[in-house]
């Protein structure tokens, strides 16, 4: 190499590290607005959890179905939502990530006014059918959608909005449960179930107004309209060029091939990917697959929905009698965690990934267990011991403020950057398969397993689950903070566990030295 050629490159990388990590990045409004919009899908689910919480209890009364069932009718979303996130990855590809949101609003109106409507139990779980499939498609495709918008300065802090707008619905769920709560038994939690159509429309017509992801555009060979996307996006005109470079490199799209439209190679709508991240993976790829599946896995195995689906349960297993006392404490429950999910909104792109998710998970681990005990010994006490009370009661309110600032929205943003461009989308759905998965586990099991083991006992078990959460993320996860999308596939060949952050840096230096990218699926250009 010339010393014309080592200067160009040397320059090259400056601009290349400082377009990526920028000490004082400047808040792009427009990136900014487009993430507001698509993790406004998310406030679907989050309405669904708030809003069930409270209607059950109606139903329970109305329809008079027994505790399995009540279990049933409050999990089984959360399964059906399978089948929209397993969908969600091809028919993003297919239509792109805009009209999929789309889609996924449409479908939970479909269901919401099923529910509303519904004059049985039958019926009732039809309309969680259809609206597990909305939310399904919600859950995949919003973070996906915010992280290939986002620059890569401010990406943690907008693809945190999903888990934003989750606590969102969950209060606004909350708030529904007592506003309706005076009408009669059998109208009361069918205005409950049937309001949640009403921000679907509205989304619905908001999406329209956003731009396709630039990352979607460039598989389609749509150079030009992913320029304007890109231009708009970006930090500075620089990085928006880097981005484009980086993406069609990603794409397998030479760099000669600057046309408005151009012919993609063939495979670009998804074909062969179920190959290359379950049959014939690399390590790198394999690596980010267990990473995707372990975070979402123990979200919500530590006991999240249990908590929030069940809190007046969970209260009143800790003494607390009174109706107003509960809905009281519920709500609480739902405030604290809307609060503090804008710690991690704030910080998650100054402090880093992996600080915020083991500062989270070890604050989950302590409440955890002072809930474990507060309820453990109320259940053996005869007599009503107020500093268990009032230790059950903070402790779960700390757990839901833990979770909140790294465990809830960081698991969205994890999975959502570290795939590959072709692999994103499909390997975003198996994540968000396992987390329904998991969260159904949890919630149509908990009476039972509380019956079986006590309430407390149930609460010791998370404990358990959330301290092996700690050693897999502290070993396994590497920092991604800065780095942008493309970058992923060398941050996780081969990384260190302990200086995963420095090995980060050592890596990007050294692709830059060698100008170019090593963005790789089976040996060939992702």
């Amino acid at each position: 190499m010339g010393v014309d050629e080592g200067k160009a490159v040397n320059h090259e990388t400056r601009n290349t590290l400082s377009i990526a990590t920028p000490e004082k990045p400047k808040r792009n409004k427009f990136a900014f607005a487009c993430a507001i919009l698509a993790s406004m899908t998310s406030i679907l689910l989050g309405y669904d959890i708030g809003v069930m919480s409270g209607a059950v209890i109606f139903i329970q009364d109305d329809l008079k179905i027994n505790d399995v069932q009540v279990e049933v009718l409050v999990g089984i979303l959360n399964l059906y939502s399978l089948f929209g996130s397993a969908a969600a990855g091809r028919t993003s590809d297919w239509i792109g990530r805009r009209y999929t949101i789309v889609l996924a609003a449409v479908i939970f109106f479909v269901g919401a006014i099923i529910m509303g409507l519904a004059p049985n139990y039958a019926i009732l779980m039809i309309g969680r059918f259809v609206a597990g499939i909305g939310v399904g498609y919600a859950l995949m495709i919003a973070p996906v959608y915010t992280a290939e918008v986002s620059p890569a300065s401010s990406r943690g802090f907008l693809t945190s909005f999903p888990e934003v707008f989750i606590n969102a619905g969950i209060l606004l769920g909350y708030v529904s449960n007592y506003a309706f709560s005076k009408l009669p038994e059998h109208l009361g939690w069918r205005f409950m179930l049937g309001i949640g159509a009403v921000p679907s429309v509205f989304l619905g017509l908001g999406v329209l107004a956003m731009p396709e992801s630039p990352r979607w555009l460039i598989m389609q060979g749509r150079l030009g309209d992913a320029r304007v996307v890109l231009n708009k996006t970006s930090d500075s005109k620089e990085e928006a060029e880097l981005r484009m470079s980086e993406i069609k490199e990603a794409a397998g799209i030479p760099e000669e091939l600057t046309d408005d439209i151009v012919t993609v190679p063939k495979r670009s709508h998804g074909e062969g990917v179920w190959r290359e991240l379950l049959i014939r993976p690399t390590p790198a790829v394999r690596r980010v697959l267990i990473a995707a599946i372990g975070i979402h896995f123990f979200q919500q195995a530590s006991g999240i929905d249990a908590v929030v689906l069940y809190s007046p349960r969970i209260f009143k297993a800790a003494g607390i009698t009174k109706k107003t006392d509960l809905l009281g404490a519920t709500i609480a429950v739902g405030f604290v965690k809307t609060s503090f999910i804008l710690v991690a909104t704030f910080f998650v792109d100054k402090v880093g990934r992996r600080p915020l998710l083991l500062s989270s998970v070890g604050g989950m681990i302590m409440s955890l267990a002072g809930l474990g005990i507060g309820l453990t010994v109320i259940d053996h006490s005869d007599s009503k011991l107020i500093w268990a009370i009032a230790l059950s009661i903070a402790a779960v309110l700390a757990y839901v403020a833990f979770f909140s600032i790294g465990m809830g929205p960081i698991t969205w943003v994890y999975s959502s950057e570290i795939f590959p461009l072709k692999l994103r989308a499909q390997g975003c759905s198996m994540g968000v398969a396992v987390n329904r998965v998991t969260s159904g586990v949890i919630s149509m099991t908990f009476i039972s397993l509380t019956k079986a083991i006590s309430t407390g006992g149930a609460f010791f078990l998370f404990t358990g689950v959330a301290s092996i959460a700690w050693i897999f993320f502290f070993t396994f996860l590497p920092e991604t903070q800065g780095r942008t999308l493309e970058d992923m596939d060398t941050l996780f060949s081969g990384f260190h566990w302990r200086d995963s952050k420095s090995k980060g840096n050592a890596v990007k230096q050294d692709k830059a030295d060698n100008g170019q990218v090593q963005m790789a699926t089976n040996g060939q250009p992702a």
